[in-house]
Formats: C-alpha cells, sequence, structure tokens
C-alpha cells in the first residue's frame, strides 16, 4: 500500500534538459524552507557515479553535503571537495573512512556510491549509525547480503533507496498499469535483453600500492590480496569479489523493470543459467555471454546478455530526452512482455514502450519516456521526511537483486537448474549450491547474521 501511495504521488517526468528546474519544484513538498528540515549527507565513493549524485544531492533546497568519502585520496577525492564547496557555498569534510562519517551525530544520510562488494556492509553499518540510506545498485552481490541489508532497514527503522531509479519513471508506471488491467492479455513469457558491445580485459600484474589509497580498506569484504589495478578502478566489474558481472552492474536495471511491471512477484521458484568467457577467453570471471532462465508458476522470465555485440547501444540521449523511441531490434537494454494480447516491448531510462497488437506490426498502445535520477534522488530527500517508503525500498531491490544473484550462481554451478525455496531463502537438496548464497569474510569486515 505504501508503494502504492507514493506510485500517486511520485514526481512527474522531465527531460533532461529541464530536469533541474523540475527538481527544485518537485521537492517543495518537503518543506525546505523550514531550518529544522535540514538533510545533512554524507557520500560515500567518488567514481562517476558517486559524484554526480553528490551534485545532484546539493541541488535539492534544504540538503547539505557535509562529507565526502573515498578510498583514494589523490585520485577520487582530489580537489572535489573544494568543487562542491563552491557549488553549496559551505566547506565539505573529505574523509577515507566511511566510519567517520557514520560516527558523526549531525549527519542523517549517506550516498554509498562503492564498487558493489561495499554495499550491503556499508547500507548495514549506516543503518546502525541511525542514518538513512541511498545505495547505488546493485544492492548486493548474494542473496544473505540482499536480507541483512532488508532486516536492518527494518530493525533500526531507516530509510533505504536503491538507485534503480526507473521506479521513478511515470512510463513504467503507466506499462505496470497497462498490463496489471489487463490489456495485455495473460503473460506468459518475458525476455530481458542486456546485449551490449566490449572489449577484452587484460588484467596487469601485481604492484605497489599507489599513494594516498587505503587498499585494505577497498577490498573490504573482498578476500585479501596485493594491489593490483585491474582489481582497482580499471576492471573490478570482471571479477566476482567485487561485483555481479554486468548482470549486475547493468541488467539489474532491466531486472527491476520486469519485476516491477509484472507486478512485483516473490522469489522464482528455480533458475536456471549457462555462458561463460565464450567470446574474449580473456582475463575476465565473470560471463561474457550468458542465458538465464527464471521460473514462476505461470510465466517465465529470461535474461540474455553478451559484452561483444558492437550493432547493439543503449537507449541514445536524444531518444531519452525527447518524444522517441529507440530502434527495437538493437537496442541493447530492451524488455519483451508476450502477453496472450499483445507484445510489449519497453526501454530502461527514458526510451518508453510501445505494445504491438497484430502481425503487420499495429501499435495497440504506446508511452514515450524520461529519465529520472534527479527524481529518485528527490523521492528519497521526501521519504526522508515524511517515514514512508521510497520508490525502490531496499526489500524491492533485494528481491530484483536476488534474480540476479541466483542466475549468477547457476552459471557459475555449470548450467544445473537450481531451485529455489523464496520464503526461507535456500536453495534446499543442493549444500554447494546453498554455499554461495554467501561468502566468506575477513575482520573487521563482515556482514553478521545478527544485524
Amino acid at each position: 500500500m505504501a508503494q502504492e501511495m507514493n506510485r500517486r504521488t511520485f514526481l512527474g517526468r522531465s527531460a533532461q534538459a529541464a530536469a533541474g528546474a523540475t527538481l527544485l519544484a518537485g521537492v517543495r513538498r518537503a518543506r525546505a524552507d523550514q531550518a529544522n528540515d535540514k538533510i545533512v549527507m554524507g557520500v560515500i565513493g567518488l567514481g562517476g557515479r558517486g559524484r554526480d549524485l553528490c551534485r545532484n544531492f546539493a541541488r535539492i533546497p534544504g540538503v547539505e553535503v557535509a562529507y565526502v568519502c573515498d578510498v583514494d585520496e589523490q585520485g577520487r577525492i582530489g580537489t572535489f571537495p573544494d568543487q562542491m564547496a563552491r557549488q553549496q557555498n559551505r566547506p565539505v569534510k573529505a574523509v577515507t573512512d566511511m566510519r567517520r562519517i557514520f560516527d558523526d551525530k549531525d549527519v542523517d544520510a549517506v550516498t554509498i556510491a562503492t564498487c558493489d562488494h561495499w554495499h550491503a556492509l556499508a547500507t548495514i553499518w549506516a543503518c546502525q549509525a541511525g542514518k538513512d540510506v541511498y545505495v547505488e545498485k546493485t544492492p548486493a552481490i548474494n542473496v544473505f547480503e540482499g536480507r541483512k541489508m532488508v532486516e536492518a532497514a527494518r530493525k533500526y527503522q531507516r530509510i533505504v533507496q536503491v538507485g534503480l531509479q526507473n521506479r521513478s519513471a511515470e512510463y513504467v508506471w503507466k506499462a505496470r498499469d497497462y498490463i496489471q488491467s489487463g490489456h495485455l492479455g495473460d503473460v506468459h513469457l518475458v525476455k530481458i535483453c542486456n546485449l551490449k558491445s566490449g572489449a577484452p580485459f587484460t588484467c596487469p600484474p601485481d604492484s605497489e600500492t599507489p599513494p594516498g589509497v587505503d587498499y585494505d580498506m577497498y577490498l573490504g569484504p573482498a578476500p585479501s590480496r596485493p594491489f593490483n589495478r585491474g582489481h582497482f578502478h580499471d576492471g573490478w566489474l570482471c571479477f566476482w569479489a567485487y561485483s555481479g558481472g554486468d548482470m549486475g552492474g547493468d541488467g539489474i536495471h532491466q531486472i527491476d523493470i520486469a519485476r516491477m511491471i509484472l507486478g512485483d512477484p516473490p522469489h522464482p521458484k528455480a533458475v536456471h543459467g549457462c555462458g561463460g568467457n565464450l567470446a574474449f577467453q580473456d582475463d575476465r570471471e565473470v560471463p561474457d555471454t550468458q542465458v538465464v532462465t527464471i521460473e514462476y508458476d505461470r510465466y517465465v522470465m529470461t535474461f540474455e546478455l553478451t559484452q561483444w555485440a558492437p550493432y547493439m547501444i543503449k537507449v541514445p540521449p536524444e531518444v531519452r530526452d525527447n518524444d522517441l523511441f529507440p530502434v527495437w531490434a538493437t537496442c541493447s537494454t530492451r524488455i519483451e512482455v508476450y502477453g496472450t494480447k499483445g507484445l510489449m516491448l519497453l526501454a530502461r531510462h527514458g526510451g518508453g514502450w510501445q505494445v504491438i497488437t497484430r502481425g503487420d506490426g499495429t501499435i495497440g498502445a504506446q508511452e514515450f519516456g524520461r529519465q529520472t535520477t534527479l527524481e529518485h534522488q528527490a523521492n528519497f530527500i521526501d521519504c526522508v521526511r515524511s517515514r514512508s517508503l521510497p520508490h525502490a525500498d531496499i526489500e524491492t531491490g533485494h528481491h530484483s537483486a536476488s534474480l540476479m544473484c541466483l542466475g549468477n550462481l547457476a552459471v557459475r554451478l555449470g548450467g544445473r537448474r537450481v531451485p529455489f525455496d523464496g520464503v526461507a531463502e535456500r536453495i534446499p537438496g543442493d549444500p554447494e549450491a546453498d554455499a554461495l548464497l554467501t561468502r566468506p569474510y575477513r575482520e573487521p569486515y563482515v556482514v553478521r547474521e545478527q544485524v
């Protein structure tokens, strides 16, 4: 019910060119003119995404970015605190250890835009410290961590929004309404595409840790190892220790949209997966080719991934910001929903959707889209104040991320069918598979059973 209430009140779509004006208008609900309504934030992780989120939050009336944090003092922090200080006309502290932010009682909320392997533990620590959290996708890289994030949010009564920003897009809500009202008929097949270009990955040899880098802190919950740039900024998405591959790095957006427009179903009953490093046969651990089949009671969902198809492209900016549709055949991040009355083609990040109702290509319904990162961040701030569930609450994000986790697990096990007990969140009768629902940890970077 809280999700539906948010759906009725969420911020409307806007073109990127007018995004600033829309954002400022939309957050008037937050009563930002009241001095005691100020939200003090810290931003953890200063790669390109973290910097963008930081700048956006600082634009919201009543929000102050007090801290920025990264383990790479020279390469990532650099002069960015000075840039933020000029933007918001107030000083910004820079730290390399996120725990200094958690210890500051004046901080209300944090943004976590680290590498994926840190998302769960950083979120749990933040909740334990009484902070609300905006955590980038994918929220977790295994099922155990995702559940612990949910438990921490509920136990400490924290608002935790996942950076699955399509849940703040009006056109996606309209796609959900169209399907749920029965206009597409009964849905029995959904195809999720993450078909992208790419290049071979060559991991360099180990080397000395650069000055200003806290590499032990960077590794965090991952196994200890010597410094290597391929395991750092240059290639962490290529290794299971830090990521869910591109299924988690990018495909999670389409997975989440598929779940949303289907009514947010519970966990599936089984997952199959196959693929591997087939095209490049390079130094990556994660697959460059991957097919996952996800079983529900009345429909099947598939996920297909490539990292080597140069003719496939993401939704171009001119499509995301205008009343246009992508070229569906070469849209690398599309979703196909097959109903008994029609086929819906939908694209993420503003690509819109169309429904084909006849074999001659007749369009029965359509909706243009807009990308909504700014609206999604504003929704988080709104919920920090109202204490209502955000559009991409952590439990929703956990269910979507679990499909990624299970799909990767099935591939790593060589392609066998993996049954899943969605109530217990365990894999019955398969100890090898069940063990991959979590991972070993090293002190003090441990996601504990009791959060």
